[in-house]
């Protein structure tokens, strides 16, 4: 078939591209931005990428579109293909149909760490010989691309609760027919489409339903908010981790824990640092040991894995400064990378943050930022006009900044040799990291 994909350059979409292709299909797609590193990746492939969204970009050839979730009715392409009749579907929804219909879903879902924890699980299955196929929301480290059809009936995959797309509300989730669901953590997030909590754990009622009688959801033990999901009905055997799989940090940054089941122990050894990663683990070898991997077997993955792209990545080591990325924009999230990151580093930390989310715009969680943010040692925070509260206020001993331009440069005269500094983003932040790095190693 000749696939056009409108919006191909998201992770979700450019992996669903890679998929298309791997199947045998020619894929043409267009985006309003197209640039590297995910244009590079789909040129590659040979996909013949477009940039803008031009109703000419719809060639009379193509036989089927999938449309991405950030696209909406007005876009020129969209209303090109309701105007001509073409056959359209989500992203979502091609996946189920044309990938993980017959297969054995591993499905890592919840607010926070679905990316690490996927990826976690796709290398311990990968590592012991599985060779599971998978689409992940960011780049794993232990691979060249987010996504593969893999050489087993297994495919693990990285689900968020947002919506499918324009013509289609329910949360991408649904699609998936998950036989082992991971559920990390629930949160309020996503403001932009959910107005409560519990709208967003209507959405993973619905997903337990899917999940087969012989299927198996694995959640944190004491986690009220799932817990009320769990009651609305399930229908699966329910794993507790800290119940059922018990564990606990053996080193003050939880890089080395101890996993026990039946009495049966097992140490640890992560390249990871933070109680968060400790727990990311452990839901991926519950996952595991669904399919029949081993906790030992698990273990030995893991301490050869690699951070996903933007997870506490390590960009810069400089004259006694280093510089970490980070996806964090969730309070919560926010939270735990700073722990970790002060548990593991001596010297001052320094935090620059760009509330970048529709939530965080909004300022839904602005109460919880300062809490987040009480073990950083300078605290740096980029406020557009798109900001719609008051940074200043909500955190006091925040350092706002109007520009980028005057945030790196009191950033760079500010640093101290043994710092540490993170940069916290779930987008570009205006290439401060690159910026950031290139302004050090010219010092």
């Amino acid at each position: 078939m000749h696939i056009h994909i409108i919006g191909i350059c998201g992770t979700f979409m450019g992996g669903i591209a890679r998929l298309a292709t791997e199947l045998g299909h020619q894929v043409t797609g267009s985006d309003h931005q197209v640039y590297p590193p995910m244009s590079d990746q789909l040129s590659a492939l040979g996909i013949d990428l477009m940039e803008g969204y031009n109703a000419d970009n719809l060639d009379k050839a193509v036989d089927l579109v999938i449309i991405g979730n950030v696209l909406s009715r007005g876009n020129p392409e969209v209303e090109a293909v309701l105007n001509q009749k073409l056959s359209y579907c989500s992203g979502a929804q091609w996946l189920h149909d044309n990938v993980l219909g017959q297969r054995w879903v591993l499905a890592v879902s919840g607010t926070h760490g679905k990316t690490t924890t996927a990826s976690m699980l796709t290398w311990i299955l990968q590592a012991n010989g599985y060779q599971p196929g998978f689409l992940i929301g960011g780049v794993p480290g232990n691979f060249d691309v987010s996504a593969a059809l893999g050489k087993s009936n297994f495919f693990v995959i990285e689900a968020d609760e947002y919506d499918t797309a324009f013509f289609d509300k329910r949360s991408k989730f649904v699609h998936y027919s998950p036989n082992t669901l991971v559920i990390n953590n629930l949160e309020f997030d996503h403001a932009d489409i959910f107005d409560t909590l519990a709208d967003i754990q209507k959405q993973f009622a619905h997903l337990l339903r899917i999940v087969p009688g012989n299927g198996q959801v694995i959640i944190p033990d004491q986690a009220d908010a799932i817990e009320q999901v769990v009651q609305k009905g399930c229908w699966s055997e329910v794993v507790r981790a800290g119940k059922d799989w018990q564990y606990r940090a053996s080193s003050a940054d939880a890089s080395s824990f101890v996993m026990c089941r039946d009495n049966n122990e097992v140490v640890v050894k992560l390249p990871l640092v933070g109680t968060h990663n400790m727990q990311n683990a452990v839901m991926a070898m519950i996952a595991a040991f669904h399919v029949g991997v081993l906790p030992q077997q698990a273990a030995e993955a893991l301490a050869t894995f690699k951070a996903p792209k933007r997870r506490l990545e390590l960009l810069l080591e400089h004259r006694g400064i280093r510089v970490f990325d980070d996806f964090a924009h969730h309070p919560t999230a926010i939270k735990t990378t700073v722990e970790a990151l002060k548990s593991s580093h001596a010297g001052r930390l320094v935090v620059l943050l760009e509330p970048r989310s529709n939530t965080m715009k909004r300022g839904v969680h602005k109460d919880a930022l300062a809490t987040a943010l009480a073990d950083a040692d300078s605290i740096k925070i980029f406020a557009p006009e798109s900001i719609e509260w008051d940074i200043a206020s909500a955190v006091p001993r925040a350092h706002v900044y109007s520009t980028t331009e005057a945030m790196l440069k009191q950033t760079v005269e500010d640093l101290e040799p043994g710092d540490t500094i993170v940069i916290m983003s779930n987008g570009g932040f205006e290439g401060m990291q690159k910026r950031l790095v290139s302004a050090l190693q010219e010092n």
